[in-house]
């Protein structure tokens, strides 16, 4: 058994740092109320680590290369560590929020280092069966975030979603340093800074506009400004990645039709099927009455039907379909699960949300799966790091911009409800529900009105809770028809053929193994 005892090491700081994506969802309504947040300040608690999971990977994984795999991910936990301390100590959203951001450069640091220390660790049978228990790991940290956080927030205190980080990286940190040995890569590229900065800077302009527009107003100098300081820096990040040696992105690879339907279904997936989670958590406690861990609880029908499909069914379904249909069937599963939650109404229990939820539970089963793989079989294993890396990028990138689209149509769906409903105050009404504040409106209105009030604050939810679901179906839409149109298969075999018939290299880089096998 000591031969695994260093998959346990790399396991662990990967559990750690995908449960965090998705651990604050269900601690969000304590958070507001104990911080006393805006609405604004929730999507960035959520928002900015994915940000720089997405700005960051690519990045980290040439880093890995040069400096080494083991010192990296090391340092990675130990950062994650003090940030999760951080967080858990923070006494204001504005200190929650910058520790959040370097969670980010910890966990992108583990990200990109993990498969690269498998893949050195490991060969033959031993490879594949470490790689199969990593992926199920990296599975059971997305469907175990939530119940841990209703957990940790509802029998201790929303900040020991925080605070469980430091005994886990303390362990692995010790085990990695006794067990796992360091490893290089001989080719070494070079740091793409030019790419790097730019990159970061139009992720997060963007994601910042759309956050912050409600609050400046969308025709505002200042929102049209960030904008288009988002456009500018899109437009270099471009010119630097055409002229630079080392580019993080080769953009030519954008001319194979099926990299790029990859590419815009991996990154639509996780903003149509994950990205409303923080506002029905919103619902659920705020104007539902749930507690953390029923919240949590509620999200089980998509967790399990994903690991239902992608581990029972998703090996038998690859060799019998194409990615293309994999991949596209499964965003329009994800559409149509979105689609199926537009059920609820002000009367609606949480009920309404199951067979959505399950249908979209499906769709990802189907499509993650496959969408590593078929980058790397689309450009071939010379640039499987750079593909792979830039699928897991997108991912998350789709995460952090999808949080903050279904939120302005979330916040613009609450405040056409209040709007028409003749509350007094209707902007200041709309603001405290989008911070998970229900209770606090219908405690304001006294005992004579609340009867009414609560018809407001049901119909206001349902309205926000609605458009969020409509914008994830457009999203899982246009990502289905999009990989049907682009996505073939390789020239001369199945889909599964990598790079049509290519070899694989002799030796990985790090670069080239980072999240390969992220395919859960």
């Amino acid at each position: 058994m000591r031969k695994w005892l260093p998959l346990v090491a790399v396991c662990l700081g990967t559990f750690m740092l995908l449960v965090d994506v998705t651990i604050v969802t269900v601690a969000l309504p304590d958070m507001a109320r104990n911080l006393h947040t805006t609405f604004a300040d929730l999507q960035w608690v959520m928002d900015v680590y994915a940000l720089v999971l997405a700005a960051l990977l690519l990045a980290a994984g040439s880093l890995g290369d040069r400096s080494g795999h083991r010192r990296l991910y090391v340092a990675g936990l130990v950062v994650f560590a003090g940030a999760s301390l951080a967080c858990g100590l923070a006494t204001s959203p504005g200190v929650l929020i910058a520790f959040r951001a370097v969670q980010g450069v910890g966990g992108a640091a583990m990200l990109a280092t993990t498969v690269a220390l498998i893949s050195h660790l490991y060969s033959g049978r031993d490879l594949g069966t470490a790689f199969g228990v990593w992926g199920a790991v990296s599975g059971a940290a997305a469907a175990a975030g939530p119940i841990m956080g209703g957990l940790l927030t509802q029998h201790l205190d929303w900040r020991w979603i925080f605070f469980v980080n430091l005994p886990i990286s303390v362990v692995a940190v010790a085990m990695t340093l006794r067990y796992v040995g360091e490893s290089r890569s001989e080719r070494r590229p070079g740091a793409d800074l030019p790419g790097l900065v730019t990159f970061t800077a139009a992720a997060g302009l963007a994601t910042y506009a759309l956050i912050k527009g409600n609050d400046y107003g969308w025709g505002s100098t200042r929102t049209i400004g960030v904008f288009a300081g988002a456009a500018v820096a899109l437009i270099a990040f471009i010119v630097a990645e055409l002229r630079g040696k080392t580019p993080m992105l080769d953009l030519g690879l954008f001319r194979k039709g099926t990299f790029t339907g990859v590419m815009i279904g991996a990154l639509l997936l996780s903003g149509a099927a994950f990205s409303y989670f923080a506002y029905e958590s919103l619902w659920l406690q705020s104007a539902r009455g749930m507690g953390p861990v029923t919240a949590g609880l509620c999200f089980l029908p998509m967790s399990f039907m994903s690991f239902l499909t992608a581990g029972l069914g998703g090996r038998l379904l690859q060799d019998r379909i194409s990615p293309r249909v994999m991949i596209g069937g499964g965003l329009l599963l994800i559409a149509a699960g979105s689609a199926a939650q537009m059920a609820v109404g002000a009367g609606s229990s949480w009920t309404v949300l199951v067979p959505g939820l399950a249908i979209s539970g499906v769709g990802v089963g189907m499509a993650t799966p496959s969408l590593v793989s078929t980058a790397v079989a689309a450009v071939g294993y010379q640039r499987a790091g750079m593909a792979s890396g830039a699928v897991n990028t997108a991912r998350q990138l789709g995460n952090a911009l999808g949080i903050a689209v279904l939120g302005v149509v979330f916040h613009a769906g609450l405040a056409s409800s209040v709007h028409g409903s003749g509350v007094a105050r209707p902007a200041a009404v709309t603001d405290a529900l989008a911070a998970g504040q229900a209770q606090g409106v219908l405690a304001a209105g006294g005992a004579d009105r609340r009867a009414g009030l609560e018809h407001v604050v049901h119909a206001a939810f349902a309205s926000g809770l609605r458009s969020a679901f409509l914008a994830a179906a457009v999203m899982g839409l246009v990502g289905g028809l999009a990989v049907l149109a682009l996505v073939r298969r390789p020239g001369g075999g199945h889909g599964g053929s990598h790079g049509g018939g290519q070899e694989r290299p002799a030796e990985w880089s790090g670069a080239e193994v980072v999240t390969i096998a992220a395919e859960v």
